[in-house]
């Protein structure tokens, strides 16, 4: 069977398949040998001793796990839901009309995707308690909850704008320029016509960052919310057990290796099942006035 040339590159002969093959099975042995001597380097520092795993055997520190869990996933789902709405908001103001709120999109955009996340979350948890006078209906900043909420917002929502923005100025001119030639306004445009097609391009990115925001979570642990990261540091703290930090690792880890596969398999899903819906829907032919269609075809021959 032969192997067709792509656009991008050629298709690889016998030789470069089997040079190929020989560099992924180096790689894949290298990995193994990696893996093989950190596992036996923890065995022989007492890392696999079961009186470093007995911890978690106790509903105590179970129950502190699942709460650490759903303090993580409390602040994923809030800075999810803001983030995204956000992003529309500012992706609007990008693709604006209006030079200002061009300008001042971009300016915030800008500005929190320059800001390292870490600064940003820790001067939301400290500069409230550092201002004089500040305001009573404004103490449940107080909670670290807001403050890791409110970073992962800002930074999240401006790169899910540019991925917005970006995914509506990559569909065809044509579309827009028919839609405004049928008399279409911007706001009519935008939201029948680019933005649900946009959406099915712009998913997996948007899935992708929602990814990032879940691990992102995990740096709630420098202003002390009790998320995953902050209950493994609990655990491992304990000196009864031998501070079984490797282990509390290893099991918080885990919960988040889970959690991002499972967030992969729904976003495949949800890419899957927009496309059946997409095909199995029957196209739409409508009559349109002959003067519509004469003043369309007339601008589509100006342009």
């Amino acid at each position: 069977m032969t192997q067709k040339a792509t656009v991008l590159f050629d298709a690889p002969g016998p030789r470069a398949r089997t040079r190929n093959a020989i560099v992924g099975a180096i790689g894949v042995a290298v990995l193994a040998g990696v893996f093989a001597w950190v596992v036996y380097r923890f065995d022989q520092t007492g890392q696999f001793d079961a009186k470093k795993w007995d911890p978690f055997q106790y509903s105590g520190i179970q129950q502190l796990i699942f709460d650490g869990l759903k303090s993580t996933l409390k602040a994923f789902a809030l800075a999810v839901v803001f983030s995204l709405i956000l992003g529309a908001l500012l992706a609007a103001g990008r693709l604006s009309d209006h030079r200002p709120v061009r300008w001042a999109a971009t300016a915030f955009v800008t500005f929190f995707r320059a800001m390292p996340l870490l600064i940003l979350i820790y001067f939301l948890y400290v500069a409230p308690a550092k201002l004089s006078g500040w305001p009573s209906w404004l103490h449940w900043m107080n909670d670290p909850l807001w403050p890791l909420v409110i970073g992962l917002t800002l930074y999240n929502g401006t790169v899910q704008a540019e991925t917005m923005r970006a995914g509506i100025q990559a569909l065809p001119r044509g579309q827009s320029e028919a839609a405004y030639a049928l008399g279409m306004r911007k706001s009519q445009v935008m939201m029948t016509i680019l933005v649900p097609q946009g959406i099915r391009a712009m998913l997996p990115t948007i899935i992708s960052q929602m990814v990032v925001t879940l691990k992102d979570t995990s740096l709630g642990f420098i202003i002390t919310y009790p998320e995953l990261l902050y209950t493994a540091r609990q655990i491992g703290a304990v000196q009864d057990y031998g501070l079984p930090i490797i282990p509390a690792a290893i099991v918080i880890g885990a919960i988040y290796i889970l959690l991002c596969i499972a967030l992969s398999v729904f976003a495949v899903w949800l890419e899957k099942f927009l496309g059946k819906s997409r095909q199995g829907r029957p196209a739409k032919i409508e009559t349109l006035p002959g003067e519509t269609l004469a003043a369309a075809g007339a601008v589509s021959g100006d342009r």
